[in-house]
């Protein structure tokens, strides 16, 4: 056996030890034993998707549409596109023109099919007192606030979502490799294969992952069914979610922006590609006074923000 082959075996094996640990017998899994349907079984031992062939992706796509007409009474079209060649994505956010209107975490929120009930958002907007040091301590801000306009005289703003990091400590603990790191710089998420023990929550820094306590409630009138399997696509109870840079809209052909970067009133935040030299991220990041959450954690994010004047 090959070494890679081995290291498949033991990637697909860690995921139904972790869940033998987890449960004690066939009869307390969440499984309906004797079912006739046989796509729960299916859904239950499903391969990893980066194990899975064109034809084994194929069919889990079309269970899965079946899945969500049957749930929801629509039609969703599920994208698997792959990383662009030749891209590394990076953001940047321009703090001296954010105003805190947090118009980027409801235009999120819509785009990706966030539950509405009980309320999951991605994105954070932190407020800050103005005239006080600067703090990496994130739990300094203020989460919550409601003014009748902003911006607000004596404070600054500083979104936070998942900062798509190069070094992701996300990744390293998942016990069954549900998460990890594409090619583009995406980390994202297999909620198929997620157990919902929640240690990626615990070691990111940045407290950009939420988990889905209750069953995910959007109207359906409010889907987006638009989505990408590692993206978008309806969750689960007891499943971690996470921004993924809007993975359905940012590896399309021609690639669009994130929502949150269409939406943004004040164009604080940017988008592109770090391995364009002519691209607008890296223009910021070699002309402006930039700066990343956390760099003495080395995670090496691949979120930047600055100050444009």
């Amino acid at each position: 056996m090959k070494r890679e082959d081995k290291k498949t075996e033991s990637r697909f094996f860690s995921r139904r030890d972790v869940l033998k640990g987890a449960f004690y017998g066939l009869a307390s899994l969440a499984i309906p034993i004797g079912s006739a349907d046989a796509s729960v079984w299916d859904a239950f031992f499903q391969k990893h998707f980066r194990e899975m062939n064109k034809d084994e992706v194929g069919a889990v796509i079309d269970r899965l549409e079946k899945e969500y007409y049957k749930k929801f009474g629509k039609k969703f079209d599920i994208k698997t596109t792959e990383a662009i060649p030749g891209t590394l994505f990076g953001y940047g956010l321009d703090l001296s023109r954010c105003i805190g209107c947090r118009r980027c975490v409801y235009a999120c929120v819509r785009e990706n099919n966030q539950s509405r009930d009980p309320q999951i958002h991605w994105i954070t907007v932190l407020r800050f007192k103005q005239g006080k040091k600067w703090v990496n301590d994130l739990e300094e801000a203020e989460k919550y606030y409601y003014p009748g306009e902003v911006p607000e005289e004596g404070y600054f703003y500083m979104p936070v979502q998942c900062q798509q990091c190069e070094n992701p400590p996300c990744v390293k603990v998942c016990p069954t490799q549900a998460t990890w790191k594409e090619p583009d710089g995406i980390v994202v998420v297999d909620y198929n294969w997620c157990i919902g023990c929640r240690y990626c929550m615990a070691a990111c820094p940045y407290g950009a992952r939420r988990f889905n306590w209750g069953e995910p409630r959007i109207a359906r009138e409010e889907l987006n069914t638009n989505v990408h399997y590692l993206g978008n696509r309806p969750r689960y109870k007891g499943v971690v979610e996470k921004c993924t840079f809007c993975i359905q809209r940012t590896r399309g052909n021609p690639g669009r922006y994130p929502a949150c970067v269409e939406i943004c009133p004040v164009g604080a935040r940017k988008f592109g590609n770090l391995l364009d030299p002519k691209s607008e991220i890296r223009y910021i990041i070699e002309n402006k006074r930039v700066f990343r959450l956390k760099e003495d954690l080395n995670t090496q994010p691949k979120f930047f923000y600055f100050f444009a004047t």
